[in-house]
C-alpha cells in the first residue's frame, strides 16, 4: 500500500524495502537546521527513517523510545553537549552498544581524543561530504549487525 493509500500495481517492488536503510531508524541530534535538514534528506533518500532533535536534553529518552540502529550526534548542542549525551548512553547497558557518529566543527586532535574517551563509534569533522556520511552510517550499521560496532566506514575517521 502506498503512502497515499493506493495499492501498488501487481508485481511492483517496494523500493524502500530494497534501499540500504530499509526504513531502519536513525536519530540525528543537531542544532543547526541547515545541517540537520541536509542529513535528514541524505539519509531519507537512502531509505532510512530519520528523527531529528535540536538539543541533547531529550536525546537519551528518544534513543530508548525510538530504538534507532544508529545515532548522529553533534558535539556543540544547547542543554547537554554531545559528549555528555554520549557518556550517558555508554554508561547505560541498554544503549551502550548503539553506533554513534560524533560530528564536530572542530577537527583538532583534542576533540578526537575526547570523542574516543566518550565512546564515539566514529568521529567526523564538519563540513563532511554527503557520501562520507552515508557510507559511515551504512558501515556502522552493517558492522553492528555483524556484532562489531567499532568498524570504520570509508571516508570517516575513527576516534
Amino acid at each position: 500500500m502506498g503512502q497515499d493509500g493506493t495499492r501498488a500495481p501487481e508485481g511492483a517492488l517496494d523500493m524502500r524495502a530494497q534501499a540500504p536503510g530499509a526504513g531502519r531508524a536513525v536519530l540525528v541530534v543537531e542544532d543547526e537546521p541547515n545541517i540537520s535538514e541536509a542529513i535528514r534528506f541524505i539519509l531519507h533518500r537512502d531509505g532510512w527513517a530519520v528523527t531529528v532533535l535540536d538539543s541533547g536534553e531529550h536525546a537519551a529518552d528518544m534513543v530508548r523510545t525510538l530504538q534507532p540502529v544508529a545515532m548522529i550526534l553533534d558535539v556543540m548542542l544547547p542543554g547537554l553537549s554531545g559528549f555528555e549525551v554520549l557518556r550517558g548512553l555508554r554508561a547505560d547497558p541498554e544503549t551502550r552498544g548503539l553506533p554513534v557518529i560524533l560530528l564536530t566543527a572542530r577537527g583538532q586532535s583534542a576533540a578526537r581524543t575526547l570523542a574516543a574517551e566518550s565512546g564515539a563509534s566514529l568521529f567526523m569533522a564538519k563540513p563532511f561530504a554527503n557520501r562520507d556520511l552515508l557510507e559511515a552510517v551504512r558501515g556502522l550499521v552493517d558492522a553492528d549487525s555483524r556484532g562489531h560496532a567499532d568498524g570504520l566506514a570509508r571516508g570517516a575517521e575513527g576516534p
